[in-house]
């Protein structure tokens, strides 16, 4: 009798070390998860101390378009807003800008951009999972039970503009324009519009207050998310002649050079270098390819997709692993062989794709872009666009200034 009960007491404690070698097991290779640690010494130590994460299981892709003002991020945000099947905002992190940056420092001191990408890091992560109520934070004034007329660019959103989110009177089952959602849709119900988002597959967002692809690490890290960046870029060039072109007041001095042919002394040139520097920045860890990116990253010229809107698209939903619809291939085919006069708005994707990604060599002189291509000449190197050597060469739209370069994404 005692060696039966010295038996089951063996037993019971075998079973027992058993769980607990299981457990300790699993536990561990989730603890060795945990983003941005491992390569400090601290993951295992760190993530025992806080709680471990919960893995993405359903898949749903997270997609995130990193560009800067006037590089065409508007025309790509509507390659993924006409898909029936992801959610879409337009810029959310205007709201984040506009609440915690102080207008008089445009968010330019060291100081600002940490609580800045702090803040954004955590929306982005909080929008991903369809928490719309996190935005709530951001606008002002405060939303009222969940329910704002103060969402930035609102009317830019397909799904924020059709039923069940917007609730507009023999709107029927009509994809309102931007102007006329604004007007006729009403208040936006944040819980309704969560739940649109929790019904598709996807969610992708614009931003251009993000300034380089190693400010959203922590993010393409995180377990929680299946992050994929699509980093837009184009020749500064243009996007210098096409923000002197949109906002006349802030460009002004630029103007005035072009005008008068005399470079003002007080000239705020870092106007320009300030995007090249960024794009050079992103751009490296991009192209050294390191582990955290891999699958994760696809860098996207403007003018390839102006000269191929198509076959560009095809490239980065194949990337993204997502099905292109009907409507995606039916929006470009509307919206890149545009009639010029229909596309006059400044956010506007109306357009001939092809001669828009050229315009700016006819609205700048060579002064100023000989200036812009001594500024940027790394960055210009590294995207491959040509210098233009004269006048002449600069307005000759025969001889072309982007090099044939093969961008494939990092998978």
């Amino acid at each position: 009798m005692q060696c039966s009960w010295k038996a089951v007491l063996l037993l019971a404690l075998a079973s027992i070390a058993i769980q607990y070698t299981a457990i300790r097991t699993f536990t561990a290779k989730s603890f060795h998860t945990c983003p941005g640690l491992a390569e400090a010494g601290l993951a295992e130590r760190l993530c025992e101390e806080g709680p471990t994460f919960a893995y993405n299981l359903s898949r749903k892709t997270h997609i995130l378009i990193l560009a800067t003002t006037r590089s065409g991020s508007s025309f790509v945000g509507q390659l993924f807003n006409q898909h029936l099947d992801v959610f879409y905002l337009f810029e959310p992190l205007y709201h984040v800008q506009n609440t915690l940056i102080p207008r008089f420092t445009q968010g330019k001191s060291p100081a600002d951009r940490r609580v800045m990408l702090g803040a954004s890091r955590d929306l982005l992560r909080s929008l991903y999972d369809c928490d719309l109520y996190f935005l709530e934070n951001y606008i002002k004034p405060p939303p009222v039970n969940h329910t704002t007329d103060r969402i930035f660019r609102r009317g830019a959103s397909r799904v924020l503009c059709s039923r069940p989110v917007c609730d507009a009177p023999g709107s029927g089952d009509l994809v309102l324009e931007e102007g006329d959602c604004v007007r006729r849709c009403g208040l936006l119900n944040l819980t309704v519009a969560a739940e649109a988002c929790r019904e598709r597959s996807h969610v992708a967002i614009k931003t251009v207050r993000v300034p380089e692809v190693n400010d959203l690490r922590a993010l393409v890290e995180d377990p929680r998310l299946n992050l994929k960046v699509i980093q837009l870029v184009r020749d500064p060039r243009g996007i210098l002649a096409s923000r002197s072109e949109t906002f006349r007041d802030t460009y002004r001095l630029w103007r005035l050079w072009y005008g008068t042919g005399r470079k003002p002394y007080n000239l705020d040139v870092t106007q320009l270098t300030t995007v090249c520097e960024d794009f050079s920045n992103s751009v490296s860890t991009g192209l050294m390819r390191p582990p955290w990116l891999k699958g994760k990253y696809m860098l996207v010229r403007y003018e390839d997709l102006a000269r191929n809107p198509m076959k560009k698209t095809e490239e980065i939903y194949g990337f993204l692993g997502i099905p292109l619809d009907s409507h995606v291939a039916r929006w470009i085919q509307n919206n890149t062989r545009g009639d010029p006069a229909l596309g006059r708005h400044k956010y506007g994707t109306v357009r001939n794709s092809a001669a828009t990604a050229e315009k700016w060599r006819f609205r700048l002189s060579y002064d100023i872009v000989a200036f812009a291509q001594n500024a940027c000449q790394r960055v210009l190197a590294q995207l491959g666009y040509k210098m233009a050597s004269s006048e002449e060469e600069l307005k000759n739209p025969s001889v072309s200034l982007v090099e044939e370069r093969d961008f494939r994404p990092f998978s």
